[in-house]
């Protein structure tokens, strides 16, 4: 009975219990609370974690950090993984603004699926320091259905149009040629066309019949 005595009074000193909770794990009516540094080997879960207000919250581990959201059924609806290929989102996002840190690049990246960017108001896209690259495998779509698409630049450059003319093959054009206008087809696919006195633009171009 000594002994056991003893054993439960060194393990209450060494856990650091009392009736407010054990060591930094504080026991409270919205919670618990914890102060320090704190080590989970196994899953956590809780439906809200907030730090102090005058401390960050710092999530931390050797390989990545991985948050999952599911319902009341257990499927998976959401899933944010950062790791060393920065923050991965399994679904959809909603937040007022994306920021990379000062002299870091900031990339949004679907490697897989399609990126979509959408908002009531409208999506602004700025880059103040630099330049601002928007590339895709395939298609690159921008839409507004309520209002107008506004590229704001002293240069606006378009590379790589395809030469569109009303001949049986574009090396009958002159290799002279400087000036070059630009032109649409009916399905809005942009070409170039040979600038002359007046307008070479074609619906009958050889870029426009096989677009």
């Amino acid at each position: 009975m000594i002994v056991n005595l003893a054993l439960t009074v060194w393990i209450i000193k060494v856990m650091n219990f009392s009736v407010d909770g054990m060591g930094n794990l504080q026991l409270n009516q919205d919670g618990i609370r914890l102060e320090g540094i704190s080590e989970f080997v196994l899953p956590l879960y809780v439906s809200e974690i907030q730090s102090r207000r005058d401390s960050l919250l710092v999530f931390q581990s050797d390989k990545n950090v991985t948050l999952n959201v599911r319902n009341e059924q257990g499927q998976l609806t959401g899933q944010l993984t950062v790791g060393s290929e920065g923050a991965v989102f399994g679904h959809s996002v909603e937040t007022p603004l994306i920021q990379a840190r000062a002299s870091e690049d900031l990339k949004l990246e679907s490697p897989t699926r399609t990126l979509t960017m959408e908002a009531p108001r409208g999506v602004e896209v700025s880059a103040a320091g630099g330049p601002l690259k928007v590339s895709g495998r395939k298609d690159l779509q921008l839409e507004s259905t309520e209002g107008e698409i506004l590229l704001d630049a002293n240069t606006i450059q378009l590379g790589s149009l395809p030469l569109g003319v009303f001949t049986a093959s574009p090396h009958q054009v002159s290799q002279e040629q400087e000036v070059y206008e630009v032109c649409v087809c009916p399905s809005g696919k942009i070409y170039l066309s040979p600038a002359e006195s007046g307008s070479t633009c074609q619906a009958m171009s050889n870029i426009c019949l096989w677009s």
